[in-house]
């Protein structure tokens, strides 16, 4: 069983649930899941659209790291998502961030997820559920990466007992 650390975003519709309900899927594919809290933050890239609510979650699983990428992308299509355009708005949008200290570099799949230390939407979500997580790649801790970035997106977290 591998640790996996898998981000979700929403700034469509019913952001909250459309985590909550991407978050019970995800929960049939991964065991002893952790959830961080939930943040809201600006756009990244495309930025003339709402606001969004990420968060992070992790868990094991036993699953391939390709065949994890399909079901969470299935998962992505059960809830709702539309595909409009990059960094377009969603409905929701899961991303594999870590899947143990696996390196992967094909043209469908990045592991760890190429801009994990570019984002605070990313990193302090990260931070909270494990921030002595080291990246494989820069070999720094999450707590680390999130201290050094330099621009920031999130607004505020958003204080909920249950996701």
């Amino acid at each position: 069983m591998e640790k996996v650390f898998l981000g979700i975003g929403s700034n469509v519709g019913e952001k909250i649930p459309y985590i909550k309900k991407a978050v019970t899927l995800l929960s049939k594919i991964l065991t002893d899941m952790e959830k961080a809290p939930l943040y809201i933050s600006k756009a990244v890239g495309f930025e003339d659209q709402p606001d969004f609510i990420n968060t992070v979650i992790s868990g094991y699983t036993d699953i391939e790291p390709y065949e994890l990428f399909k079901k969470v992308k299935d998962i992505e299509k059960k809830v709702g998502r539309i595909k409009r355009f990059r960094w377009g708005p969603r409905e929701i949008d899961i991303d594999i961030l870590f899947y143990g200290n696996l390196l992967i570099e094909k043209d469908d799949l990045i592991i760890p997820h190429p801009r994990i230390h570019e984002r605070d939407f990313v990193l302090k979500p990260l931070s909270d559920l494990d921030p002595d997580f080291v990246h494989p790649v820069f070999k720094k801790t999450v707590k680390e990466l999130l201290l050094n970035l330099k621009e920031k997106s999130i607004i505020s977290s958003l204080q909920l007992s249950t996701l």
